[in-house]
């Protein structure tokens, strides 16, 4: 009688051990991807996303989901990310502000960029571009840092709480000694929409989102973030050479993975994601769409990640910069 029923019990436990290993010795992928994007539809990091969701599901043989998780300046999708299970099936596309920026401006986070997160690879940067409502009247930044003067704290400004954008903004202010009204918002693109329509009147929006807007006569574009001219955008002076000595900030974006997600998985990550990143189609693509390609490996994503921390921890200290 014990033996029948011992023969029963491993009749039963044989078939779940089996397809527990069968499971266990899959390769990955096995089944679809999310790929997670903390801010909401129709911002330059969605755009991104899906430019490389498609191809990179083709490449692993399953399907990549972008999902859109916005909220709290990108701390919810980011959290949600970071407490994912590490098997490769929830990545995270990830940006300056939710991944470098966020740790010092909030006084409490849920999750730590370096501590939860395995970079995968940095994929593309893109600086700001100064763009204002067409009624303003300014032409240049010069114009502009007199028109802010004389109205302290009367001209507004929008941008997800945290992110490059804000800090960028803030950096500006302290920078020129000006003073302007902070409207906090959960993507780039409602914020566009916003200054478009004449609700805020300045911003400092990622090239990918604002150019579009520029070129149709919806905005007005006064200057560009970054160091020095972009080829794309040779008639645009920057902001340093307008009047703000010294002045320099961009924004990058960025695949990374649940802590502790397997070396195997991540290298076939990156692998695959640099291949569609350096196909002509890709880079036409990311042309078009105003972002610049900035391919850097998992270990020089990390280091990346660790200096952008640094870097902008010490411009939330100078300015005072905080969001609740």
């Amino acid at each position: 009688m014990y033996r029948t029923a011992l023969f029963a019990l491993t009749a039963l436990l044989v078939p779940l051990v089996t397809t527990n290993i069968s499971q266990a010795q899959q390769p990955y992928p096995a089944k679809t991807i999310r790929l997670v994007v903390p801010l909401v539809a129709g911002g330059p990091t969605d755009i991104l996303a899906r430019l490389i969701a498609q191809p990179l599901g083709e490449k692993l043989g399953q399907s990549v989901i972008v999902e859109n998780r916005p909220g709290a300046g990108g701390n919810i999708g980011a959290e949600m990310v970071a407490k994912s299970a590490p098997d490769g099936y929830t990545l995270f596309m990830g940006t300056s502000g939710p991944m470098s920026i966020n740790i010092s401006l909030y006084p409490k986070l849920g999750y730590d960029p370096v501590r939860d997160f395995a970079p995968v690879i940095l994929a593309a940067s893109a600086p700001f571009a100064v763009v204002v409502h067409p009624a303003l009247p300014v032409t240049n930044v010069k114009q502009l840092i007199a028109l802010l003067k004389t109205r302290p704290n009367q001209l507004n400004f929008g941008a997800v709480p945290g992110n490059a954008a804000h800090l960028a903004t803030e950096l500006f202010n302290s920078m020129a000694g000006v003073q302007m009204v902070f409207v906090p918002y959960k993507g780039a693109a409602p914020a566009n929409t916003d200054l478009v329509a004449g609700q805020i009147q300045l911003s400092f929006a990622s090239t990918p989102g604002a150019m579009p807007l520029v070129k149709a006569g919806r905005l007005k574009a006064l200057a560009i973030s970054s160091a020095k001219r972009i080829a794309k955008l040779p008639d645009l002076p920057t902001i340093a050479e307008s009047g703000v000595a010294g002045y320099e900030a961009s924004v990058w974006y960025g695949i990374a993975a649940p802590a502790k997600t397997s070396p195997d998985i991540i290298a076939r990550l990156y692998k695959e994601s640099a291949v569609i990143l350096q196909d002509r189609g890709s880079r036409e693509k990311m042309d078009a769409n105003d972002f610049e390609q900035t391919v850097l490996n998992p270990e020089q994503f990390s280091a990346h990640i660790r200096s952008e921390i640094a870097k902008w921890g010490k411009v939330v200290k100078a300015t005072g910069a905080r969001a609740e």
